[in-house]
C-alpha cells in the first residue's frame, strides 16, 4: 500500500510543479494531495514537502487553519474565469456552460470562505 501512495504522491507533485508553469492548471491543490500521500508512504518525502521553502508556507497554512494565501485565492480566481472565459470562447453549449458556472461559483465561494493565510 506504502507504494501506492508513494506513487501517487508522485503524480500529484508532478501535476502541482507543471500547475507552476501552466497558468490553468492548480498548484496548491496537488501539493497538498502529494503531503497527504507523502504521509502514508514516506516520512522522508513527506517532510522534504512540508519543509520546502515555496510549498511548505501553503501545506502548514491548509493544515493548521484550513487557510489559503490571499495570493492563492487571486490566482484561483483568475484561473477560473479563464477557464470559463475558454469555455465561452469555445462556444460550448449553454446548458453546459450554466453547469460549468455553477460549479465554478461553488469552488470560489469554497475558496473565498477559507480563513487568509
Amino acid at each position: 500500500m506504502r507504494v501506492f501512495w508513494a506513487l501517487a504522491g508522485t503524480v500529484s507533485l508532478m501535476l502541482g510543479l507543471l500547475g507552476v508553469l501552466l497558468p490553468l492548471l492548480p498548484t496548491v491543490p496537488f501539493i497538498l494531495l502529494a503531503a497527504f500521500c507523502f504521509s502514508r508512504s514516506s516520512d522522508r518525502l513527506h517532510d522534504w514537502l512540508v519543509d520546502h521553502a515555496v510549498f511548505g508556507p501553503s501545506i502548514k497554512d491548509w493544515r493548521e487553519n484550513g487557510a489559503i494565501s490571499l495570493k492563492g485565492k487571486r490566482l484561483a480566481t483568475i484561473s477560473i474565469a479563464m477557464v470559463f472565459c475558454l469555455s465561452w470562447i469555445a462556444n460550448l453549449d449553454v446548458s453546459l456552460l450554466i453547469i460549468q458556472a455553477i460549479v465554478l461559483i461553488g469552488v470560489l465561494l469554497f475558496i473565498w470562505s477559507r480563513p487568509t493565510g
